[in-house]
């Protein structure tokens, strides 16, 4: 059985306040998903079914009824936050497309959008772009008769009129000639969303035979909303500042509010050898929350056998592990660091990542053992 989550994780991460539901205040992450389901629905005169669902749903629907093999390593619990053996939190919109199609396949509609926006939980690196629970929305078009590529990229049109875009090949368990869609931003291409043709066996694991086909795309709103607004740093969409929330309800280009300095903090540990940024990113997510750490990069990495002995030593570094050079950047985006603040923080990550037997500290004042850094 997988690692699951504890009563205290599953009660926090249930009490993130969801950004795609009106019923939890307005923010531009609506507006974008209106402004999506507007764009389809006058393309195609087709019906709209909402389909919004519970953050806690089955491993099935999360995974086995969209097609993914049984040995997928996004299943591992390195990825995925399991509630039991049988329940997730959603790490993907797709999860409630299953039970939107078992629905749909009951009460049919010749042609249909259905509309499955909401958080959804990752474990992840930490950087500007990335968090543990993003908001995603997928747009899936079923009717009854044959779709094409031709169909696919005439969506991708309708969503984005004003931006230059591209389909990157990619494989997706849950469709067919599956896509990774970018659009140009400062002179480079920023992945937004996957898509492709919906693959028949998701289909008919609904319910729904040969006769239907359709179109499925999964977008990445906290990172269109950042494209579209200018925002550099994916924690401000949920920023209680005054002067930030205020500019958060549409997509009006963000006008920034101060820019405080980062404060940098550089790790040496000893990790599992097989340990990666995802890994450390959950774990220093845990230690700090997500509200001061701007990013968690690994900038140096060292296997046991190329680590001097005196090095090994310093570490308390075992055959199984190997050393990263980790830089810490903290900044919370409503003040400035001390000194003193940062090293406890700096503390925190350190105890949360070190896997090593012997340990260097920064703040003194804990009495803990160890050497000085």
């Amino acid at each position: 059985m997988p690692a699951t989550l504890s009563p205290a994780q599953l009660a926090r991460d249930l009490a993130v306040r969801d950004l795609a539901d009106p019923a939890a205040g307005p923010h531009a992450v609506q507006v974008v998903v209106e402004q999506a389901v507007a764009a389809l629905a006058g393309l195609w005169s087709c019906a709209v079914r909402r389909c919004p669902g519970e953050r806690i749903v089955t491993v099935a629907d999360n995974y086995d009824n969209l097609g993914y093999h049984p040995a997928d390593v996004t299943r591992d619990a390195r990825y995925t936050r399991y509630v039991d053996q049988d329940h997730v939190l959603r790490s993907h919109a797709t999860a409630l497309i299953p039970g939107a199609l078992r629905n749909l396949a009951a009460d049919p509609v010749e042609d249909v959008l259905l509309v499955c926006a909401g958080v959804v939980y990752r474990r992840d690196s930490i950087d500007r772009l990335h968090s543990g629970t993003p908001h995603q929305l997928d747009l899936w078009r079923i009717r009854r008769g044959t779709t094409t590529r031709a169909d696919l990229e005439a969506m991708v049109a309708a969503l984005l009129p004003d931006l230059r875009w591209r389909l990157e090949a990619r494989r997706h368990p849950y469709t067919v000639d599956g896509a990774q869609l970018d659009v140009e931003h400062e002179g480079g291409w920023v992945e937004v969303a996957e898509c492709g043709l919906a693959h028949p066996g998701v289909l008919a694991r609904a319910g729904l035979d040969e006769r239907w086909s359709g179109l499925a795309l999964g977008l990445g709103l906290d990172r269109m909303v950042m494209l579209r607004k200018g925002i550099p740093d994916i924690r401000l969409l949920r920023s209680t500042e005054p002067a930030v929330a205020a500019q958060l309800t549409d997509l009006a280009p963000y006008r920034p509010v101060s820019a405080l300095p980062p404060v940098r903090r550089d790790l040496s540990i000893a990790v599992d050898a097989d340990d990666r940024a995802e890994d450390l990113g959950d774990r220093v997510r845990e230690a700090l929350g997500e509200d001061v750490v701007e990013s968690v990069e690994i900038r140096q990495e060292t296997p046991y056998a190329l680590l001097p002995a005196q090095a090994r030593a310093r570490l308390g570094a075992t055959p199984d592990q190997k050393n990263l050079l980790v830089r810490l950047v903290l900044r919370p985006l409503d003040r400035t660091l001390s000194d003193h603040e940062a090293n406890v923080l700096r503390d925190r990550a350190y105890a949360a990542l070190h896997r090593g037997s012997v340990h260097q500290w920064a703040d003194l004042t804990g009495g803990r053992d160890g050497a000085g850094a």
